[in-house]
């Protein structure tokens, strides 16, 4: 052994650190420069805002505060076929508190939500003057537009997260989506039962039939048409009696050789 300097042992204690600085300074570059095409989006007034809101009862108690200062519209998407009776509980509270100030509210649900029982009392319980309801066939994720000002969208697959959008930019193009749904969908006082006169197929076995054509399997279809996987064999198993199909197989054909995929389901084919 023989001694060195001891400049020669400090730098060789403060190279790990001199690499760890590195690393951070390279980390704090790219954070910068991921980050920079949202500079465009920040402004000094706190309302131009993308605000992520966690847990429900975060998310509920910021949309119930912007319900009850709603003067113009409400407008919402909602997936699935039913909603649990507590959530419609609290939907009726906000729909009448934005009747009372004179919003209108426009509902957009799957087409099965057509025969919920707790959909229909929620509906019978506000005024029709105020509500515009509409189906639609497959899953539309959650949406809802208070006086075209703000807006909340799910940050999470289990819906746990919220992002409350206040960004005029962000908003008008959440309203323009919203519009073509509302285009697409049927209107709920529609009579949505069958394709034609001599198919009696109603709406939901007409969306069945045409994701069963695309290739998927029953899960799948369950989950975009927003019902049980139970229910959803219940539908094909009726569908398979009213074209008289002996097997899936011969249900496909039978639904190729119908025209049901090819067709409105609230059209007859041509």
């Amino acid at each position: 052994m023989r001694p060195v300097p001891p400049s020669a042992a400090l730098a060789n204690l403060l190279q790990p650190v001199s690499r760890e600085i590195d690393e951070r300074l390279r980390m704090a570059t790219a954070l910068s420069r991921s980050l920079f095409p949202l500079t465009a989006v920040a402004h000094d007034d706190p309302n131009l805002a993308i605000t992520v809101l966690e847990g429900v009862p975060a998310i509920q108690a910021s949309i119930n505060e912007a319900t009850t200062t709603a003067r113009d519209e409400v407008l919402t998407a909602q997936p699935g076929s039913d909603r649990p009776a507590g959530k419609l509980q609290e939907a009726l509270a906000n729909a009448h508190t934005a009747i009372r100030r004179g919003a209108r509210i426009r509902h957009i649900y799957q087409h099965p939500a057509r025969y919920s029982g707790s959909i229909r009392d929620y509906l019978s319980q506000v005024p029709a003057q105020n509500l515009q309801v509409r189906t639609t066939e497959l899953t539309v994720e959650r949406l809802i537009i208070i006086d075209r000002s703000v807006a909340y969208i799910p940050a999470s697959a289990d819906r746990s997260t919220a992002l409350r959008i206040s960004h005029p930019a962000l908003v008008s193009y959440l309203i323009q989506v919203y519009e073509v749904l509302w285009a697409q969908a049927v209107p709920l006082a529609e009579n949505h039962q069958a394709t034609a006169p001599n198919a009696p197929v109603t709406a939901v076995q007409h969306s069945i039939a045409r994701l069963l054509a695309e290739g998927h399997v029953d899960d799948v279809v369950a989950r975009k048409m927003g019902i049980s996987v139970r229910t959803c064999r219940s539908h094909i198993a009726r569908l398979m009696q009213t074209l008289g199909a002996t097997s899936r197989t011969h249900l496909g054909t039978l639904v190729a050789r119908s025209g049901i995929t090819s067709t409105s389901p609230h059209e007859p084919p041509t």
